[in-house]
């Protein structure tokens, strides 16, 4: 016997915190436990008028960039969508269930009237690294980047597919032998 879903209890009230609804092992919990954020008004400090309308606040701003990038969201259209329904997001930028996020052209008029021509976002990214490394959550002592080459392949009618194995350079060494791969190629 199926049981139909009340859908008056969509509009009931329930009186409830952001805390509570954001579980204690989320990733930004974690990451907000790891990370004081506040060392960003000292960085942009200079950057702001003390004239004119309010801002929006610069760390809820760069922790919005810092959501963009932690799950792979790949727009700031997209990211701003996101953050209006997720309640971990919301939480992790200090903004209430019934509060109006910025509007995603908020970052880009920034970046271009107040951020364009500085080191910045290298500065803030280099001390919130600093501060995951001195957490236990970045291990430093191996940097390995990725400079893969891929052929394109815009004719499709002129393809075929080959198996090559190629041996991949290590970029640190530490006594491990080369390793060989199978990539395939058009």
């Amino acid at each position: 016997m199926y049981r139909k879903k009340d859908r008056k209890l969509q509009k009931e009230n329930v009186t409830v915190s952001l805390e509570e609804l954001v579980p204690e092992n989320h990733l930004l919990r974690i990451i907000d436990k790891a990370i004081d954020f506040n060392f960003i008004y000292d960085e942009v400090e200079n950057l702001y008028s003390e004239k004119g309308r309010p801002s929006i606040d610069p760390v809820s701003l760069f922790k919005i960039v810092f959501i963009q990038y932690l799950f792979g969201i790949r727009s700031m259209r997209q990211t701003i969508k996101e953050i209006e329904v997720n309640v971990a997001y919301r939480w992790f930028i200090g903004y209430s269930l019934t509060e109006p996020v910025p509007h995603f052209s908020t970052f880009g008029k920034n970046y271009v009237r107040r951020f364009a021509d500085t080191d910045i976002f290298e500065r803030i990214f280099k001390k919130i690294l600093e501060e995951a490394q001195k957490s236990g959550y970045v291990d430093a002592s191996a940097i390995f980047i990725d400079s893969t080459h891929i052929k394109a392949s815009a004719n499709k009618h002129k393809s075929k597919k080959v198996t090559l194995t190629k041996p991949i350079k290590q970029y640190q060494t530490h006594g491990n032998q080369f390793l060989n791969m199978s990539f395939m190629r058009k």
